[in-house]
């Protein structure tokens, strides 16, 4: 593979450059984020199905303590995934809830419709599939597992199904699971709260209130930020509420304003650049020229004034949540030990209705509600695409993974349910993906899609 060109012209390729080219490359394909969360999940099913299995569970259960003085914090290795790094997950998240209500797909009812309408379908049917199946046995506090999709895979999956996949079933899957986010966040915060520590929770809306009186003083500084954050993430878990909801309100609080617009810019850079020009000596150095130096760092100060807060730390988290956190989510918690009376938990209860809910409720409730929108008049098809195309997409919506996994373990701890709920995900996730894959690449043909 070529080395990639600085991304400035006439800017000095490094040597390093060359050595990180292919890494860099691979970042930006769009499937490689559900590629290499593929590769954990396989990663993590092998290791704890390997004479090493003990070492995996070992790892995660690992007790790890932080804390300042005779305050601490001690947890399993495996919770400081799912309750520290999600956390900054659903910060991530609700960044891009944010955006998408601003400036996105979903910032106006005739853009927002059809993947609210389909979100909400694809969380509610799915759920009454579960609950159905469940109803009155110790499994129905699952009923939730099956309501959300894994975005990551979901678009991975649509990139790797070939160029002529339509660019709008792209965006509808992208915001749909946006919408089925937020769901999942609100279902946590309601219905996935253990015992209230009322001083605890007092501490968290505080630091909440804190974060919107540093909003609307249009403080920018990513430190206020991340300190008032952290301290509400560290309430939180005390609390009771789960913590990764403080990461979504964290968010919603995070200025999405730029301090100068496009135009104030634009003159403001030129200016700069003919003072630049201008500035005498040598056009090649800058070290030893005092006012090349104030003019560059006036540019600088200019840009971080143009950039928003909110896009300055989704930028900055994005790739950390999709090449790191996530994949390490896998990796602690999709390791599912096939043992004996594997085929009894396949198609137990909680396996048998996260499977049917997401193979068949995902696809059906996404569908149907999004039929329903378009026939009352909230919506239309994405562009260029065909009612066989956008059901094919209804069943990639069913590869639950993430959200899934992170849903159960809140549901029912550790325990056999836990393990028959991870079997269920795995499977349901695999057949979605695949039939999803499968009748895109066949209904997605040159041909049919320009």
């Amino acid at each position: 593979m070529a080395a990639l060109k600085p991304e400035v012209p006439g800017a000095e390729e490094r040597p390093i450059d060359r050595l990180l080219s292919p890494i860099l490359a691979f970042l930006k394909i769009q499937a490689s984020g559900g590629l290499l969360l593929l590769g954990c999940t396989i990663i993590a099913l092998v290791w704890a199905n390997s004479p090493w299995r003990d070492s995996y569970e070992g790892l995660w259960n690992l007790k790890v303590t932080a804390g300042i003085g005779d305050f601490e914090i001690s947890k399993a290795l495996r919770l400081w995934v799912n309750d520290g790094l999600m956390a900054i997950f659903f910060f991530v998240v609700g960044l891009e809830i944010k955006r998408e209500l601003l400036v996105g797909e979903l910032s106006s009812p005739a853009k927002a419709s059809i993947a609210i309408a389909g979100a909400i379908g694809g969380m509610l049917v799915p759920a009454a599939i579960y609950a159905l199946i469940n109803f009155g046995g110790e499994g129905m506090n699952g009923w939730a597992i099956p309501a959300a999709t894994d975005i990551a895979f979901a678009l991975g999956i649509l990139a790797l199904a070939g160029p002529h996949v339509p660019v709008g079933l792209k965006i509808f899957v992208m915001a749909a699971a946006i919408v089925d986010d937020l769901g999942a966040v609100l279902i946590i915060a309601l219905f996935y709260t253990q015992d209230i520590n009322g001083t605890a929770l007092g501490a968290g809306i505080a630091c909440f209130v804190l974060l919107i009186v540093a909003n609307r003083l249009h403080m920018r500084q990513p430190i206020v930020y991340t300190l008032l954050t952290i301290a509400m993430w560290v309430a939180f878990l005390k609390s009771g509420v789960h913590a990764t909801v403080a990461g979504v309100l964290a968010a919603l609080t995070v200025p999405s304003r730029c301090r100068i617009d496009g135009k104030g810019f634009v003159e403001f850079a030129r200016k700069a650049i003919d003072d630049f020009a201008g500035a005498g000596g040598d056009a090649a150095e800058i070290m030893t020229n005092e006012s090349r130096q104030t003019i560059v760092q006036k540019l600088d100060a200019a840009v971080e004034h143009v950039r928003t807060p909110l896009l300055r730390f989704e930028h900055a988290l994005h790739p950390w949540s999709s090449f790191f956190i996530m994949p390490v989510f896998a990796l602690a918690n999709a390791g599912v030990a096939i043992q004996e009376g594997f085929g009894d938990a396949l198609t137990g209860p909680v396996s048998l209705g996260i499977i049917l809910a997401l193979v068949f409720g995902k696809p059906i409730g996404v569908v149907l509600f999004s039929w329903i929108a378009i026939r009352l008049g909230f919506g239309q098809l994405p562009d260029q695409t065909n009612w066989k195309q956008f059901i094919s997409t209804g069943f990639l919506t069913g590869v639950g993974f993430t959200m899934s996994l992170f849903i159960a373990g809140l549901g029912f701890g550790e325990g056999p349910l836990l393990e028959q709920a991870k079997i269920g995900i795995l499977v349901a996730s695999l057949v979605a993906g695949v039939t999803g894959f499968v009748l895109l690449r066949r209904t997605c043909r040159p041909p049919a899609c320009p």
